[in-house]
């Protein structure tokens, strides 16, 4: 596709950026460096009206909100969490797919107000627990959430879980599902109206791309 203005997108190094290529790919957009491979912080590409700025995942909504960057590619978890100020979520890419859950010990209760909860989703842990009417005590953590109920530290954890794998090799279970996560474009408000043509433009082809057959 053609593109009539400037447009910056930013995304996370790693899952998400592998399972994004195919997807800009479709629109016609490839990076002229691997970030694998890169320091840069800002990729160009072969349109020389798009660049793609690589930061931390959960600095994809800030970047966004804030206009310093007019799309961003964030999973739903982060998205949770920063709240969607400022931002449009018009399209779910289907990619980086998971889901927040809470988990434990096998058998651990989650009935009562007074359960210490391990997480780095502290919003989405306490409006979940909210929901069902319990006051629990959130404990935010950066990593190795697995850790926390081993060592005493929390009764529960909330965490994404794809395959289950690592809560199982610690002794943990998935016990509450709390809702399905996966990657999703969001458009500065501001880059929508302004740039309107273009942000729709690589909207529809992104979104062409993700309901094709794979």
């Amino acid at each position: 596709m053609k593109f009539s203005d400037p447009i910056t997108i930013a995304l996370s190094k790693g899952r998400i950026f592998k399972q994004t290529l195919p997807l800009l790919n479709h629109a016609g957009i490839q990076p002229l460096d691997d970030p694998d491979k890169s320091r840069k912080l800002i990729l160009q590409t072969n349109h020389s009206q798009v660049r793609l700025l690589i930061i931390r995942a959960t600095d994809v909504p800030t970047y966004v909100q804030w206009g310093a960057a007019d799309i961003g590619i964030a999973g739903k978890d982060v998205l949770l969490e920063h709240g969607g100020e400022g931002l449009y979520e018009p399209l779910d890419l289907r990619i980086a797919a998971c889901q927040l859950m809470v988990a434990g010990a096998e058998g651990a209760s989650l009935t009562g107000n007074r359960l210490r909860i391990a997480t780095k989703y502290v919003d989405a842990a306490r409006r979940h627990f909210a929901a069902k009417g319990q006051q629990v005590e959130i404990i935010k953590l950066y990593g190795s959430m697995e850790l926390a109920p081993l060592v005493g530290l929390s009764d529960l954890i909330v965490d994404l879980v794809e395959s289950g794998n690592t809560l199982k090799a610690n002794g943990l279970v998935p016990l509450e599902f709390i809702t399905d996560i996966s990657s999703r474009l969001v458009v500065n408000k501001a880059a929508w109206k302004m740039k309107h043509a273009t942000v729709t433009g690589l909207l529809e082809t992104l979104r062409e791309a993700v309901s094709l057959p794979e």
